[in-house]
């Protein structure tokens, strides 16, 4: 399958053998845990049925006859038991625990690094809320049901198998009137519980688009804010919360009828064995012991009855939810590695695009015929109207995506041949948005070049000016820049970033807005860093304010997927074409704000 977005599943409620016998495959590593918590859950099953019969031996041979000795070594017996039965349960409470907590392990890490290598469309397409809600409560619930799950359906097939044993052993008549009642429970059982599990799914559903309306409020919250959209939010959260609880409830309703459901046919069979049991023992058919015992094996086969149906329903869940992730998992990269691709070991820079066509959509082309030749350490400005490609370019040289038709070569070399870690490890970017880690300054510079050392990380923020407001700080490279660089302005994460840039050493350079959303001083500042940054390398500059790209080898005006024009700023001047129609319209729009106060968010403020 490739990596789209894959709508939130509705799950059939079948049980999928192909599906359940992969989630087997999570437990393999581990058999011998496995092996030692079914023992353990075996050993705590057939006490708990022999247990019952020691009660039945107690009263008809040591309190009924009076038989001191006899009650004596029943008893004594019986704490022996105990002990044995303390180490089992024990043995099985810590081994599915941690069985439970390995498969938990294995499952994220498995998305996470799964999650590194998929290419961008995936996350273009796919909600944060769904990826999270795999990661988080999906695993949560496989984990679940290959540890506990396996242990309770355990516990009560050998719950229910001991006791008919017994009980067979004590009066088989009475045994098979019990035994034709469990049929009538399973068919109870798993009527409600299919009905329970069909309103967990719409629960599920819900859950998944509430965790993805978090993500989006919380991050978007400034634009939330800004456009006074919190009535109409809580309206929307309102809906979904809503629908979820109305699934919740229904859930609910029909788990608190299922068990007055399941007592009153226990309380059937338990009048049934206590009239049949009393007429024997009137005549010397069945023993007062052997009445509580039968009464007792009953009482105790409805809780793993009961415990089926549900592992039964939840097992039905947990295929759901393997569904899920095994679909993020079996997503394919829409770009990856050739078999045959290689690291050349350096990277001078050359780049040539050869009548290269792309489109984020099938018949929808960003890039037509688009044809371009770069040098090694020649910068490269593209400007123009937004949608034109400018971001698509960068984005094939990043190799994020790959062309539809044409080829793109490196170095004189078709970059498909090239390993994307060979291409990308020498990619240096500076995005509009910078984004940083949560950490401190030092930690997400260093994030360029995890082994660079305190004096390289410095000597970059130096040589790109931010050493300077990093030194205003308490401490300085230490300080915490918070979650996504929260706690700094935008001019000093992408000065952060820059320095993170120029640590890793880059052989191409690629800036795609990384002034438009700062001032003036802090442009220039940025500038000079970019200026240090691109000596020597190949550089591509995306920037609607063309005050920072004047000093580029050739400027690139693409409208429609294609270049419009191209020359040196004053080139481009003198032709008094597109390029020069966009630099006197934003030139004198600049001039309108410097002298109108109207116009100038600055003068406004002042």
């Amino acid at each position: 399958m490739s990596d789209e977005y894959i709508e939130e599943e509705e799950f059939s409620g079948a049980f999928e053998g192909r599906v359940f016998r992969r989630i087997l495959t999570l437990i393999a590593p581990y058999k011998m845990w496995v092996v030692g918590f079914l023992l353990s859950v075996v050993v705590v099953s057939i006490l708990d049925a022999y247990f019952t019969y020691l009660s039945k031996q107690i009263i008809d041979q040591g309190i009924v006859p009076g038989n001191r000795s006899a009650l004596v070594s029943i008893l004594l017996q019986y704490g022996g038991l105990i002990v044995v039965q303390c180490v089992a349960v024990f043995g099985f409470i810590y081994l599915t625990a941690v069985l439970g907590e390995r498969v938990r392990y294995d499952l994220r890490q498995s998305m996470f690094n799964h999650l590194q290598a998929l290419s961008l469309n995936y996350y273009s397409r796919t909600p944060v809320g769904w990826i999270m809600a795999r990661v988080n409560s999906d695993s949560d619930r496989v984990s679940e049901m290959v540890s506990w799950g396996i242990v309770d359906s355990t516990w009560g097939v050998m719950n229910i198998g001991t006791s008919l044993i017994f009980m067979f052993a004590i009066n088989w008549r009475l045994a098979l009137i019990v035994l034709a009642i469990i049929p009538i429970l399973l068919v109870v059982a798993v009527f409600f519980q299919r009905r329970i599990l069909r309103e967990y799914r719409q629960v599920r559903k819900f859950n998944s688009k509430i965790t993805g309306a978090y993500n989006e409020n919380i991050t978007g919250v400034r634009v939330v804010k800004a456009l006074g959209r919190e009535p109409e939010n809580m309206r929307e959260f309102d809906g979904l919360t809503g629908s979820m609880y109305r699934s919740a409830y229904r859930a609910a309703w029909l788990s608190a009828l299922f068990l007055p459901s399941v007592q009153m046919i226990s309380a059937l069979a338990l009048g049934t064995v206590v009239y049949v049991g009393g007429l024997q023992a009137t005549v010397g058919g069945m023993t007062i012991g052997g009445i509580q015992a039968f009464v007792a094996y009953v009482t105790s086969m409805m809780w793993p009855i009961q415990d089926l149906a549900r592992v039964f329903a939840e097992l039905q869940l947990s295929i759901a939810s393997a569904e899920r992730i095994f679909s993020l998992l079996d997503a394919v990269p829409s770009v990856q590695d050739q078999p045959n691709s290689v690291d050349p070991g350096e990277i001078r820079g050359d780049i040539e695009f050869d009548h290269v066509s792309f489109g984020y959509e099938d018949g929808q082309s960003v890039l037509k015929d688009f044809s371009l030749k770069v040098k090694q350490g020649e910068t490269i400005a593209l400007v123009g109207p937004t949608g034109g490609g400018k971001s698509t370019i960068v984005n094939l040289v990043c190799r994020f995506y790959e062309p539809v038709s044409g080829t793109i070569r490196i170095d004189g070399r078709d970059y498909r041949e090239l390993s994307m870690h060979a291409i990308q490890s020498r990619i240096g970017m500076v995005l509009q948005t910078p984004h940083l880690f949560s950490g401190s300054i030092r930690e997400n510079i260093r994030y360029g070049r995890l082994n660079a050392t305190d004096e390289e990380v410095e000597r970059a923020a130096k040589l790109v000016g931010a050493d300077t407001f990093i030194r205003t700080f308490s401490k300085g490279y230490d300080e915490e820049v918070g979650e996504g660089g929260s706690l700094l302005s935008v001019g000093q994460k992408q000065l952060i970033s820059l320095a993170r840039a120029i640590l890793s050493n880059p052989q191409i350079f690629i800036m795609d807005e990384a002034t438009s959303s700062v001032d003036t001083l802090t442009e220039s500042l940025i500038q000079q860093g970019m200026e240090t940054l691109m000596q020597g390398r190949t550089s591509f500059v995306i920037a609607h304010r063309l005050s920072t790209i004047k000093r580029a080898d050739r400027i690139l005006v693409i409208e429609n997927g294609t270049i419009a024009e191209m020359g040196t700023h004053a080139e481009l001047l003198r032709k008094r074409g597109k390029y020069y129609q966009l630099y006197t319209k934003q030139f004198r729009s600049q001039m309108e704000q410097a002298f109108n106060p109207f116009s100038n968010p600055a003068a406004q403020q002042a």
